[in-house]
């Protein structure tokens, strides 16, 4: 029964993909009979060309996504050649590591309270610089889409940190940075020469991640980015959801744009590592150092900056949820009081039981691919395949590129897509998370224990269930926490395939972010924030308390 399981996990990664795709190309080749569109045309494709605001936005979307990325992998990397191993580096991976549970989503809008004129940050300083009055300066949403920029840096920071974190084993860094130390070569110098192109080998499909995800994402966007014109992803989902059926061919028109836009930055981002890889192996050559003082500061400040901005913006969420009158140009607010989440509490109850619901379903299912996918792995000794680089697949394709060819199947086939199809396109996402999380301590399960139980007469069957997940316990939890922490932030998939019609916290905090209610958006941001970090905390909780008389098993 395991065997088929590799093929219906690629068909579930990669299906919806491929009929995504095809669902967007087509209406934007003027096919879409829902909307009375029958014949071939590439009216749509010139109605987004007709678009004033596309040069901008297209514009936008490019820069912040390579900046964020480039941001985002630089602030590792210095952190990486500067700290690895040090008492400062553990600090700072303590201090970044939670806020890899943050949604996207919660960490914008927690930033947005921080950095704007009336924001946090100038409530403190209004006092020494002698301020009465917010300054006039557009700094959330402003038209070059720097504030996005900054927050998908200080969100991307942790990924990317963890993701090299797991690739240096494989690089030996040790021995690598004695060779290179022992040739005159300074820490940060040695590490970047020796060690960084290994690692970075290992982890090009996470950044190319990171780059998708940073030109497409929309509720990050919505809130930071620029509005007159938006970004184009933000764009393409305002055609989408447009009652008008056919602007949706318009909607998928601007996807294929958008898909395009995204290839030719990918192609750059190749044709740029092979430019940085030339220079670095001239400046290699010449033997040439780095000023060690000042790259091991500006790493740890870069580092500390990106962590204290998102956890400064879950502070300044929770404070104007419970605040009552708070005027400018006052650091604190005048009071405290529960009238916010005594008004949205009951709401949010319901909305957050729904999002815990969808996300439990989506890790479970995956879960279930994931587990079986690697017992077949190992009961036919199959290693590790090929195929893998599916994984990334729903990640490196843009979700605003074939979630709106999957919004529209429902139309062609006349049904409604309600709670099952979204909760199915959320797995699409969810998997490649748990099967990163739980792949590496499965494989490194020790198999003796399996020779054991099948020497006293014990089937695989009985392996697995008794043993092997027993034991990985702390593992599974920590891939289902990572999985519904995933499915807890997912917009775009919830807004398009649900039609609107399924509320989560995530798109209910979005949509708040339009308005001017600030306690309001604090209590449904940590409200979002709650539902990622819950998963995590029960993660560390259970296999503490199921494995209280055997220390080695609570950490996996």
């Amino acid at each position: 029964m395991l065997r088929p399981l590799p093929l219906l996990t690629v068909l579930v990664l990669a299906g919806p993909v491929a009929l995504g795709l095809a669902g967007t190309v087509l209406p934007a080749l003027g096919w879409l009979p829902a909307a009375g569109l029958t014949g071939w045309s590439l009216a749509p494709l010139r109605a987004v060309a007709d678009w004033p605001g596309l040069p901008a936005a297209a514009g936008v979307s490019l820069s912040s996504g390579l900046l964020s990325t480039a941001g985002a992998l630089l602030v590792a990397t210095l952190l990486l050649a500067g700290w690895h191993g040090t008492p400062v580096a553990r600090a700072l991976e303590r201090l970044l590591s939670p806020l890899l549970a943050v949604p996207h989503a919660a960490a914008a809008l927690g930033l947005a309270f921080l950095i704007a004129p009336s924001g946090w940050i100038v409530r403190v300083a209004a006092g020494p610089l002698g301020l009465d009055r917010p300054p006039d300066a557009l700094v959330v949403q402003d038209p070059w889409g720097l504030a996005l920029t900054a927050g998908l840096i200080a969100k991307e920071v942790p990924f990317l940190l963890l993701m090299m974190l797991a690739a240096l084993p494989q690089a030996d860094p040790a021995r690598r940075l004695r060779v290179a130390r022992s040739l005159g070569q300074g820490r940060v110098a040695a590490w970047l020469k020796a060690v960084f192109p290994t690692v970075y080998a290992q982890v090009r499909l996470p950044v190319l991640v990171v780059l998708v995800y940073g030109m497409t994402n929309v509720d990050v966007a919505a809130i930071l980015g620029p509005s007159t014109p938006p970004t184009l992803s933000v764009q393409v989902t305002r055609w989408m959801v447009d009652p008008d059926l056919a602007m949706r061919a318009v909607g998928a028109a601007g996807a294929v744009v958008q898909l395009a836009l995204v290839a030719g930055a990918l192609a750059a981002w190749r044709i740029g590592e092979r430019g940085v890889a030339r220079a670095a192996l001239a400046w290699t050559v010449r033997a040439r150092g780095l000023p060690e003082a000042a790259a091991r500061g500006t790493g740890a400040a870069l580092g500390l900056v990106s962590a204290l901005g998102v956890l400064g913006g879950l502070a300044a969420l929770a404070l104007w949820s419970v605040a009552a009158r708070w005027r400018f140009p006052d650091a604190w607010p005048e009071g405290l009081t529960a009238r916010t989440w005594m008004r949205h509490g009951p709401e949010m109850l319901e909305v957050a039981g729904a999002t815990l619901g969808l996300a439990l379903a989506a890790t479970a299912a995956s879960l279930l691919l994931v587990v079986g996918c690697l017992e077949a792995e190992h009961r036919h000794r199959l290693g590790p395949s090929r195929a893998l680089w599916l994984l990334y697949l729903p990640l490196l394709v843009p979700q605003i590129a074939f979630l709106p060819g999957l919004a529209l199947l429902p139309l062609w086939l006349g049904a409604s897509a309600g709670w099952g199809a979204v909760t199915a396109v959320h797995v699409v996402f969810v998997l490649p998370y748990v099967f990163l999380s739980l792949s590496g301590p499965w494989r490194a399960w020790d198999d003796r224990t399996a020779r054991v139980a099948a020497g006293l007469g014990r089937g695989p069957d009985a392996v697995l269930w008794r043993l092997r997940l027993p034991m990985l316990l702390a593992p599974v939890l920590t891939a289902v926490a990572v999985g519904m922490a995933v499915s807890v932030g997912q917009y775009l998939p919830t807004l398009l395939i649900g039609g609107g019609r399924t509320a989560t916290l995530t798109t209910e905090a979005v949509a708040l972010a339009a308005g001017g209610d600030r306690r309001a958006i604090g209590a449904w941001g940590i409200g979002q924030a709650g539902a990622a970090f819950a998963p995590f905390a029960l993660a560390l909780l259970v296999p503490a308390l199921a494995w209280r008389n055997r220390r080695g098993m609570g950490r996996g």
